[in-house]
């Protein structure tokens, strides 16, 4: 079986964990979500799962209907990047779509009707573009898409306005974080339109998510052109400082330290696990271990709170899920050796 978006390498993986794709869509003839009935949104929602079910992808996709699942599981997908926060908290009433592989999920009525996010691994823009662009033209040719000649296409929000594409890439940024230098960088690329965010509480595990921020007069691919230009100066300065860190010997103690504590931790809280996992990325990165990162980026995504609960298939305490992470950690780097 394919093995998912997550569990693969490609360009500049040392640094770019993954490329993202969203685009917003909404139908022409119905009110934003914010303003429909449980009804309508019910009724949206068949429309939009018929629309994919009568074209050629149709057995690529499920539906999923958070409120058939349990809390652990529907928050797994919001762990993945699935779906967002703000549909998990509307739960009682939300739905999406997922391909099979899981690189491409639809959000129904979430903020906008219309909703694709698609990933690829490390560097790799066109290929999320390709994916979410598929999904985009399966909806336009059998549904009337809020357009405007002059606007562009019509979102719930107006800084969605225009192309309605948001394009993001995940950063390792441990060596900038560690040089102090993340803060002038998320200054600086404020100024062009983009930004850069934790993507974690704290800047655990210090991965940082790159977007463009306008979508308004500037077309899809001057959109993706300028962001990647930005991706790919950053990953160099990301490079650079690791190679500076690489002289201090403190640093290097500190790393390989790292892979003892992961190996026989008895207990590892999500933050102290993220963070460590950081570390362990950039030993391996710098070739200080011989460990892949499809098996780090596995367990990035499967080893947080709800995806730990919803793989035990039991309520788990807190207590209970720092063991069992620190468990499994150990399971997996049993084979491992710097």
């Amino acid at each position: 079986m394919e093995g998912k978006w997550f569990q693969s390498d490609s360009n500049n993986s040392d640094v770019v964990l993954f490329s993202k794709i969203r685009l917003a869509r909404n139908l022409s003839e119905a009110p934003f979500p914010e303003r429909m009935s449980a009804e309508l949104r019910k009724s949206v929602s068949k429309k939009l799962y018929a629309a994919i079910k009568s074209s050629p992808l149709a057995n690529e996709f499920d539906l999923i209907n958070l409120f058939d699942i349990s809390a652990s599981k529907a928050a797994s997908y919001c762990e993945k990047q699935l779906i967002s926060k703000e549909h998990l908290k509307n739960k009682e009433q939300a739905s999406f779509m997922l391909k099979k592989n899981e690189d491409v999920s639809i959000m129904l009525c979430e903020e906008d009707h219309i909703r694709i996010n698609a990933f690829a691994p490390g560097d790799n823009l066109e290929e999320a573009y390709k994916k979410a662009d598929e999904v985009d033209d399966v909806f336009i040719k059998a549904l009337k898409i809020a357009f405007s000649e002059k606007l562009g296409f019509l979102t719930a929000s107006p800084i969605n306005l225009g192309t309605g594409l948001k394009a993001s890439f995940a950063l390792h940024l441990p060596a900038l974080r560690n040089t102090n230098s993340i803060y002038k960088l998320s200054s600086m690329v404020g100024k062009l339109g983009l930004s850069l965010r934790e993507m974690f509480k704290d800047g655990a595990g210090d991965i940082y998510i790159l977007s463009n921020q306008v979508s308004l007069g500037i077309s899809e691919k001057s959109a993706i052109d300028n962001l990647c230009a930005i991706c790919s100066q950053i990953v160099k300065q990301e490079r650079a400082a690791r190679e500076n860190l690489k002289e201090n010997i403190d640093f290097e103690d500190r790393i390989f330290r790292t892979l003892g504590i992961l190996k026989t931790a008895r207990k590892l809280s999500t933050e102290e696990f993220l963070n460590n996992l950081s570390n362990l990325r950039l030993g391996a990165s710098l070739g200080y271990f011989d460990i892949d990162y499809k098996t780090i980026g596995e367990m990035l995504f499967n080893l947080q709170n709800a995806s730990l609960i919803d793989s035990a298939e039991a309520e788990l305490t807190e207590p209970m899920l720092d063991k069992l992470r620190a468990q499994i950690v150990r399971e997996k780097l049993s084979s491992f050796s710097q």
